[in-house]
Protein backbone atom coordinates (compact mmCIF):
# COMPACT_ATOMS: atom_id res chain seq x y z
CA UNK A 1 0.00 0.00 0.00
CA UNK A 2 1.02 3.38 -0.65
CA UNK A 3 0.58 5.32 2.72
CA UNK A 4 0.95 9.31 3.04
CA UNK A 5 -0.18 9.50 7.12
CA UNK A 6 -1.08 6.93 9.28
CA UNK A 7 -3.00 7.47 12.88
CA UNK A 8 -1.92 4.95 14.98
CA UNK A 9 -4.24 3.88 18.11
CA UNK A 10 -0.63 4.46 20.80
CA UNK A 11 -0.88 3.33 24.47
CA UNK A 12 2.69 3.97 25.02
CA UNK A 13 2.93 0.15 25.69
CA UNK A 14 5.29 -2.35 24.17
CA UNK A 15 3.33 -3.31 21.17
CA UNK A 16 2.30 0.22 19.94
CA UNK A 17 5.99 2.00 20.78
CA UNK A 18 7.61 -0.85 18.41
CA UNK A 19 5.00 -0.31 15.87
CA UNK A 20 5.09 3.61 15.64
CA UNK A 21 8.70 3.52 14.63
CA UNK A 22 8.10 0.07 12.19
CA UNK A 23 5.21 1.97 10.62
CA UNK A 24 7.85 4.88 9.93
CA UNK A 25 10.38 2.43 8.59
CA UNK A 26 8.32 0.19 6.79
CA UNK A 27 5.98 3.01 4.69
CA UNK A 28 8.32 5.97 5.35
CA UNK A 29 4.78 8.00 6.39
CA UNK A 30 4.39 10.37 9.27
CA UNK A 31 2.62 9.30 12.06
CA UNK A 32 0.24 10.33 14.39
CA UNK A 33 -0.22 8.92 17.81
CA UNK A 34 -3.54 9.50 19.21
CA UNK A 35 -4.12 8.20 22.28
CA UNK A 36 -7.31 7.90 24.56
CA UNK A 37 -8.03 9.04 28.20
CA UNK A 38 -9.92 6.37 29.53
CA UNK A 39 -8.88 6.75 32.59
CA UNK A 40 -6.01 4.80 33.00
CA UNK A 41 -4.28 7.57 35.45
CA UNK A 42 -0.12 7.55 35.34
CA UNK A 43 -0.06 5.18 32.18
CA UNK A 44 -0.64 8.79 30.06
CA UNK A 45 2.33 10.25 32.20
CA UNK A 46 4.82 11.65 29.37
CA UNK A 47 2.95 9.45 26.83
CA UNK A 48 3.11 12.45 24.37
CA UNK A 49 6.96 13.12 24.89
CA UNK A 50 7.18 9.31 23.87
CA UNK A 51 5.59 9.28 21.26
CA UNK A 52 7.08 12.44 19.48
CA UNK A 53 10.91 10.98 20.74
CA UNK A 54 10.18 7.50 18.89
CA UNK A 55 9.28 9.37 15.82
CA UNK A 56 5.59 10.76 16.03
CA UNK A 57 4.74 13.88 13.75
CA UNK A 58 2.05 14.91 16.21
CA UNK A 59 0.76 13.09 19.52
CA UNK A 60 -2.86 13.71 20.50
CA UNK A 61 -4.50 12.82 24.07
CA UNK A 62 -8.24 12.82 23.87
CA UNK A 63 -9.65 12.90 26.82
CA UNK A 64 -12.86 10.83 26.60
CA UNK A 65 -13.19 9.46 29.97
CA UNK A 66 -17.16 10.68 30.30
CA UNK A 67 -18.17 9.82 26.99
CA UNK A 68 -17.03 6.04 27.87
CA UNK A 69 -18.48 6.00 30.95
CA UNK A 70 -21.79 7.24 30.06
CA UNK A 71 -22.03 6.20 26.33
CA UNK A 72 -20.45 2.76 26.30
CA UNK A 73 -20.09 1.28 29.68
CA UNK A 74 -23.39 2.96 31.02
CA UNK A 75 -25.61 1.41 28.50
CA UNK A 76 -23.79 -2.03 28.22
CA UNK A 77 -24.51 -2.05 32.41
CA UNK A 78 -28.35 -1.39 31.69
CA UNK A 79 -28.11 -4.65 29.60
CA UNK A 80 -26.15 -6.13 32.63
CA UNK A 81 -23.93 -7.45 29.78
CA UNK A 82 -21.21 -10.26 30.62
CA UNK A 83 -19.35 -12.63 28.78
CA UNK A 84 -19.25 -16.14 29.36
CA UNK A 85 -20.24 -15.43 33.05
CA UNK A 86 -17.60 -13.63 34.52
CA UNK A 87 -15.69 -10.87 32.51
CA UNK A 88 -17.58 -7.34 32.48
CA UNK A 89 -16.08 -6.52 29.04
CA UNK A 90 -13.88 -3.72 29.93
CA UNK A 91 -11.54 -3.90 27.05
CA UNK A 92 -14.11 -4.85 24.46
CA UNK A 93 -16.52 -1.84 25.47
CA UNK A 94 -13.57 0.85 24.91
CA UNK A 95 -12.62 -0.36 21.59
CA UNK A 96 -15.19 0.92 19.19
CA UNK A 97 -14.90 4.79 21.70
CA UNK A 98 -10.84 4.70 20.52
CA UNK A 99 -11.89 3.88 16.77
CA UNK A 100 -14.34 6.21 16.70
CA UNK A 101 -12.18 9.35 17.71
CA UNK A 102 -9.05 7.56 15.69
CA UNK A 103 -11.44 7.82 12.58
CA UNK A 104 -12.45 11.40 13.50
CA UNK A 105 -8.63 12.34 14.23
CA UNK A 106 -8.22 10.53 10.45
CA UNK A 107 -10.24 13.05 9.13
CA UNK A 108 -9.24 15.70 10.94
CA UNK A 109 -5.52 15.26 10.49
CA UNK A 110 -5.76 14.44 6.58
CA UNK A 111 -4.39 10.76 6.94
CA UNK A 112 -5.63 7.89 4.64
CA UNK A 113 -4.21 5.00 7.26
CA UNK A 114 -5.49 3.66 10.69
CA UNK A 115 -3.43 1.16 12.50
CA UNK A 116 -3.57 -0.69 16.17
CA UNK A 117 -1.43 -2.74 18.17
CA UNK A 118 -3.66 -5.54 18.00
CA UNK A 119 -2.14 -9.55 17.58
CA UNK A 120 -3.52 -11.87 15.19
CA UNK A 121 -4.58 -14.29 17.67
CA UNK A 122 -6.54 -11.62 19.43
CA UNK A 123 -10.30 -10.45 19.55
CA UNK A 124 -9.02 -6.87 19.53
CA UNK A 125 -7.85 -6.76 16.00
CA UNK A 126 -11.70 -7.91 15.07
CA UNK A 127 -13.11 -4.86 17.44
CA UNK A 128 -10.68 -2.22 15.92
CA UNK A 129 -11.50 -3.23 12.27
CA UNK A 130 -15.35 -3.88 12.01
CA UNK A 131 -15.64 -0.51 13.61
CA UNK A 132 -13.34 1.28 11.23
CA UNK A 133 -15.48 -0.13 8.53
CA UNK A 134 -19.16 0.98 10.44
CA UNK A 135 -17.66 4.52 10.52
CA UNK A 136 -15.42 5.09 7.22
CA UNK A 137 -15.08 1.82 5.27
CA UNK A 138 -12.79 3.51 2.70
CA UNK A 139 -10.15 3.88 5.35
CA UNK A 140 -6.66 1.49 4.95
CA UNK A 141 -5.72 -0.43 7.70
CA UNK A 142 -2.82 -0.94 8.91
CA UNK A 143 -1.86 -4.26 11.29
CA UNK A 144 1.39 -4.77 11.94
CA UNK A 145 1.08 -7.84 13.74
CA UNK A 146 -0.14 -9.56 10.59
CA UNK A 147 2.93 -8.25 7.92
CA UNK A 148 5.89 -8.07 9.78
CA UNK A 149 8.40 -10.96 10.07
CA UNK A 150 8.75 -10.95 14.68
CA UNK A 151 6.40 -13.76 16.15
CA UNK A 152 6.42 -13.21 19.60
CA UNK A 153 6.97 -10.36 22.44
CA UNK A 154 10.63 -11.30 23.18
CA UNK A 155 11.17 -10.04 19.56
CA UNK A 156 9.57 -7.06 20.62
CA UNK A 157 11.37 -6.12 23.62
CA UNK A 158 14.76 -7.01 21.31
CA UNK A 159 13.61 -4.66 18.99
CA UNK A 160 12.94 -1.77 21.38
CA UNK A 161 16.14 -2.33 22.53
CA UNK A 162 17.97 -1.91 19.18
CA UNK A 163 15.69 1.15 19.17
CA UNK A 164 16.40 2.73 21.78
CA UNK A 165 12.86 2.91 22.80
CA UNK A 166 11.93 2.77 26.61
CA UNK A 167 9.08 -0.04 26.91
CA UNK A 168 7.41 -1.13 30.55
CA UNK A 169 7.38 -4.57 29.71
CA UNK A 170 10.63 -7.00 30.51
CA UNK A 171 11.30 -10.96 30.30
CA UNK A 172 10.86 -10.59 34.10
CA UNK A 173 7.11 -9.37 33.67
CA UNK A 174 6.26 -10.14 30.42
CA UNK A 175 2.31 -10.19 30.91
CA UNK A 176 0.25 -7.95 28.57
CA UNK A 177 -1.94 -5.37 30.41
CA UNK A 178 -4.88 -2.93 28.90
CA UNK A 179 -6.48 -0.16 31.52
CA UNK A 180 -9.06 2.09 31.44
CA UNK A 181 -11.43 3.31 34.37
CA UNK A 182 -13.43 0.09 34.17
CA UNK A 183 -11.12 -2.52 34.06
CA UNK A 184 -7.47 -3.70 33.72
CA UNK A 185 -6.78 -7.08 32.30
CA UNK A 186 -3.76 -9.36 32.26
CA UNK A 187 -2.82 -12.12 29.71
CA UNK A 188 0.00 -14.20 28.21
CA UNK A 189 3.42 -14.38 29.34
CA UNK A 190 3.19 -15.92 33.40
CA UNK A 191 -0.17 -16.38 33.03
CA UNK A 192 -0.12 -18.72 30.29
CA UNK A 193 -0.49 -21.59 32.31
CA UNK A 194 -3.92 -21.95 33.33
CA UNK A 195 -2.65 -23.69 36.55
CA UNK A 196 -0.69 -20.65 38.46
CA UNK A 197 -1.96 -18.88 41.00
CA UNK A 198 -1.54 -14.71 39.08
CA UNK A 199 1.56 -12.89 41.24
CA UNK A 200 -0.49 -11.03 44.06
CA UNK A 201 2.08 -8.15 43.47
CA UNK A 202 0.35 -8.10 39.98
CA UNK A 203 -2.27 -5.94 40.98
CA UNK A 204 -3.04 -2.27 40.52
CA UNK A 205 -6.84 -1.70 41.32
CA UNK A 206 -7.69 -4.05 44.05
CA UNK A 207 -6.66 -4.70 47.48
CA UNK A 208 -5.86 -8.66 47.97
CA UNK A 209 -8.80 -9.51 49.73
CA UNK A 210 -6.96 -10.84 52.49
CA UNK A 211 -5.49 -7.77 53.46
CA UNK A 212 -8.43 -5.25 53.11
CA UNK A 213 -10.31 -3.91 56.21
CA UNK A 214 -11.45 -5.66 58.98
CA UNK A 215 -14.63 -3.31 59.03
CA UNK A 216 -17.33 -3.67 56.58
CA UNK A 217 -18.50 -0.70 54.59
CA UNK A 218 -22.31 0.10 53.86
CA UNK A 219 -22.92 2.23 50.53
CA UNK A 220 -26.04 3.13 49.22
CA UNK A 221 -26.35 3.61 45.02
CA UNK A 222 -29.12 5.39 43.79
CA UNK A 223 -30.58 4.42 40.16
CA UNK A 224 -33.06 6.12 37.51
CA UNK A 225 -33.69 4.54 34.51
CA UNK A 226 -31.11 2.04 34.99
CA UNK A 227 -28.32 3.74 35.63
CA UNK A 228 -26.11 4.76 38.79
CA UNK A 229 -26.54 8.41 39.33
CA UNK A 230 -25.64 8.80 43.36
CA UNK A 231 -23.74 6.80 45.47
CA UNK A 232 -24.53 7.74 49.47
CA UNK A 233 -27.06 10.46 48.14
CA UNK A 234 -23.88 12.52 46.53
CA UNK A 235 -25.29 12.75 42.58
CA UNK A 236 -21.51 12.58 40.22
CA UNK A 237 -21.27 12.23 36.48
CA UNK A 238 -20.76 9.15 35.10
CA UNK A 239 -17.20 9.51 35.07
CA UNK A 240 -16.91 10.14 38.81
CA UNK A 241 -19.18 7.65 40.17
CA UNK A 242 -17.81 5.02 38.37
CA UNK A 243 -14.26 6.16 39.40
CA UNK A 244 -15.20 6.66 43.14
CA UNK A 245 -16.82 3.53 43.01
CA UNK A 246 -13.10 1.62 41.92
CA UNK A 247 -11.85 3.29 44.83
CA UNK A 248 -14.31 2.11 47.38
CA UNK A 249 -14.20 -1.14 45.50
CA UNK A 250 -10.58 -1.53 45.31
CA UNK A 251 -10.17 -0.59 49.20
CA UNK A 252 -12.13 -3.97 49.77
CA UNK A 253 -10.93 -6.03 47.45
CA UNK A 254 -13.91 -6.05 44.86
CA UNK A 255 -13.76 -7.42 41.45
CA UNK A 256 -10.88 -9.40 40.72
CA UNK A 257 -11.79 -12.42 38.23
CA UNK A 258 -9.84 -15.22 37.12
CA UNK A 259 -10.77 -17.20 33.53
CA UNK A 260 -10.53 -19.07 31.01
CA UNK A 261 -12.53 -17.53 28.18
CA UNK A 262 -13.67 -18.30 24.54
CA UNK A 263 -12.04 -16.21 21.76
CA UNK A 264 -13.54 -15.44 18.74
CA UNK A 265 -11.10 -16.53 16.44
CA UNK A 266 -11.54 -19.76 18.18
CA UNK A 267 -8.77 -20.82 20.94
CA UNK A 268 -9.07 -20.28 24.91
CA UNK A 269 -7.59 -17.49 26.54
CA UNK A 270 -6.84 -16.75 30.24
CA UNK A 271 -7.74 -13.49 31.41
CA UNK A 272 -6.97 -12.00 34.75
CA UNK A 273 -8.94 -8.66 35.18
CA UNK A 274 -9.79 -6.27 38.27
CA UNK A 275 -13.17 -4.66 37.86
CA UNK A 276 -14.03 -2.75 41.31
CA UNK A 277 -16.70 -0.39 40.52
CA UNK A 278 -18.46 -2.37 37.80
CA UNK A 279 -18.81 -5.31 39.97
CA UNK A 280 -20.30 -3.03 42.51
CA UNK A 281 -22.20 -1.19 39.77
CA UNK A 282 -24.05 -4.80 38.31
CA UNK A 283 -24.90 -6.33 41.71
CA UNK A 284 -26.80 -2.90 42.38
CA UNK A 285 -28.53 -2.83 39.62
CA UNK A 286 -29.70 -6.04 39.47
CA UNK A 287 -31.31 -5.37 42.82
CA UNK A 288 -32.89 -2.61 42.07
CA UNK A 289 -34.31 -4.58 39.12
CA UNK A 290 -35.53 -6.80 41.09
CA UNK A 291 -37.99 -4.86 42.77
CA UNK A 292 -38.98 -2.65 39.84
CA UNK A 293 -38.71 -4.57 36.71
CA UNK A 294 -42.15 -6.51 35.41
CA UNK A 295 -41.60 -10.52 35.24
CA UNK A 296 -41.71 -11.29 31.32
CA UNK A 297 -39.91 -8.23 30.49
CA UNK A 298 -37.23 -9.80 33.18
CA UNK A 299 -36.85 -12.82 31.19
CA UNK A 300 -37.58 -11.70 27.98
CA UNK A 301 -34.91 -9.15 28.56
CA UNK A 302 -32.44 -12.25 30.10
CA UNK A 303 -32.89 -14.18 27.43
CA UNK A 304 -30.84 -11.25 25.39
CA UNK A 305 -28.20 -10.43 27.63
CA UNK A 306 -25.70 -13.80 26.16
CA UNK A 307 -26.20 -12.69 22.63
CA UNK A 308 -25.56 -8.43 23.69
CA UNK A 309 -22.43 -9.66 25.37
CA UNK A 310 -20.99 -11.71 22.40
CA UNK A 311 -22.09 -8.42 20.31
CA UNK A 312 -19.79 -6.48 22.14
CA UNK A 313 -17.43 -9.11 22.67
CA UNK A 314 -17.04 -9.86 19.19
CA UNK A 315 -17.01 -6.06 17.90
CA UNK A 316 -20.39 -5.44 16.75
CA UNK A 317 -20.72 -2.16 18.32
CA UNK A 318 -21.44 -0.52 15.89
CA UNK A 319 -24.19 -2.98 14.20
CA UNK A 320 -27.93 -2.62 12.83
CA UNK A 321 -28.62 -5.45 15.40
CA UNK A 322 -26.75 -4.16 18.55
CA UNK A 323 -28.42 -0.78 17.75
CA UNK A 324 -31.57 -2.81 17.51
CA UNK A 325 -31.06 -4.59 21.24
CA UNK A 326 -29.71 -1.48 22.86
CA UNK A 327 -33.07 0.48 22.05
CA UNK A 328 -34.47 -3.24 23.60
CA UNK A 329 -32.58 -2.88 26.80
CA UNK A 330 -33.22 0.65 27.38
CA UNK A 331 -36.95 0.51 26.88
CA UNK A 332 -37.03 -2.36 30.16
CA UNK A 333 -35.01 -0.03 31.77
CA UNK A 334 -37.76 2.93 32.17
CA UNK A 335 -39.11 1.89 35.42
CA UNK A 336 -35.65 0.97 36.85
CA UNK A 337 -35.40 3.40 39.38
CA UNK A 338 -34.49 3.52 43.13
CA UNK A 339 -31.63 2.32 45.48
CA UNK A 340 -29.23 -0.38 46.79
CA UNK A 341 -27.91 -1.00 49.88
CA UNK A 342 -24.43 -3.17 49.79
CA UNK A 343 -22.04 -4.43 52.02
CA UNK A 344 -18.22 -4.74 50.93
CA UNK A 345 -15.90 -6.79 52.93
CA UNK A 346 -13.15 -8.32 51.83
CA UNK A 347 -13.69 -9.40 48.25
CA UNK A 348 -17.54 -9.96 48.59
CA UNK A 349 -20.39 -7.34 47.34
CA UNK A 350 -23.59 -8.27 48.99
CA UNK A 351 -26.85 -6.65 48.73
CA UNK A 352 -28.37 -5.83 52.08
CA UNK A 353 -31.10 -3.91 51.17
CA UNK A 354 -33.33 -2.59 48.45
CA UNK A 355 -35.71 0.26 48.16
CA UNK A 356 -37.85 1.95 45.13
CA UNK A 357 -41.18 4.36 45.21
CA UNK A 358 -42.18 2.53 41.34
CA UNK A 359 -41.47 -0.76 43.66
CA UNK A 360 -43.22 -3.86 42.25
CA UNK A 361 -42.66 -5.75 45.67
CA UNK A 362 -45.71 -5.61 47.72
CA UNK A 363 -45.62 -7.07 51.10
CA UNK A 364 -49.35 -7.38 51.83
CA UNK A 365 -49.17 -9.69 48.83
CA UNK A 366 -46.22 -11.91 49.89
CA UNK A 367 -47.02 -11.88 53.21
CA UNK A 368 -46.98 -15.39 55.21
CA UNK A 369 -48.95 -13.59 57.94
CA UNK A 370 -52.60 -13.22 57.49
CA UNK A 371 -53.54 -11.25 54.65
CA UNK A 372 -57.00 -10.26 53.07
CA UNK A 373 -55.92 -9.31 49.55
CA UNK A 374 -55.00 -12.70 47.92
CA UNK A 375 -57.43 -15.84 47.97
CA UNK A 376 -54.98 -19.35 48.10
CA UNK A 377 -57.77 -21.07 46.74
CA UNK A 378 -57.78 -19.53 43.43
CA UNK A 379 -54.63 -21.36 43.27
CA UNK A 380 -56.28 -24.48 42.45
CA UNK A 381 -57.39 -24.06 39.33
CA UNK A 382 -53.81 -22.06 38.14
CA UNK A 383 -51.82 -25.38 39.16
CA UNK A 384 -54.52 -27.61 37.03
CA UNK A 385 -54.28 -25.60 33.93
CA UNK A 386 -50.50 -24.84 34.27
CA UNK A 387 -49.85 -29.01 34.43
CA UNK A 388 -52.71 -29.71 32.30
CA UNK A 389 -50.23 -30.92 29.40
CA UNK A 390 -48.60 -32.65 31.87
CA UNK A 391 -51.27 -34.75 32.62
CA UNK A 392 -52.45 -35.35 29.48
CA UNK A 393 -48.93 -36.59 28.37
CA UNK A 394 -48.89 -38.82 31.64
CA UNK A 395 -52.01 -40.37 30.89
CA UNK A 396 -51.32 -41.52 27.30
CA UNK A 397 -48.06 -43.17 28.74
CA UNK A 398 -50.08 -45.14 30.58
CA UNK A 399 -52.14 -46.20 27.69
CA UNK A 400 -55.14 -44.16 28.76
CA UNK A 401 -57.33 -43.59 25.00
CA UNK A 402 -59.85 -41.25 26.29
CA UNK A 403 -63.62 -42.49 25.61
Amino acid sequence: MSIKKVVLAYSGGLDTSIILKWLIETYGCEVVAFSADLGQNEELDGIEAKALSTGAVKARIEDLREEFAGEFVFPAFRANAIYEGQYLLGTSIARPLIAKHQIRIADEEGADAVSHGATGKGNDQVRFELSYMALRPDIKVIAPWREWDMKSRSDLIAFAKKHGIPVPVTKAKPYSSDRNMLHISYEGGILEDPWMEPDPGMFVMTTNPEDAPDKPEIIEIDYERGNPVAVNAERMSPAALLQHLNKIGGKHGVGRVDLVENRLVGMKSRGVYETPGGTIMRIAHQAVESITMDREVMHLRDSLVAEYSRMIYNGFWYSPEMSYLQKMMDLAQETVYGTARLKLYKGGCQVIGRKSERSLYQPNFATFEEDDVYRQDEANGFIRLLGLRLRIEALVKKGFKGE
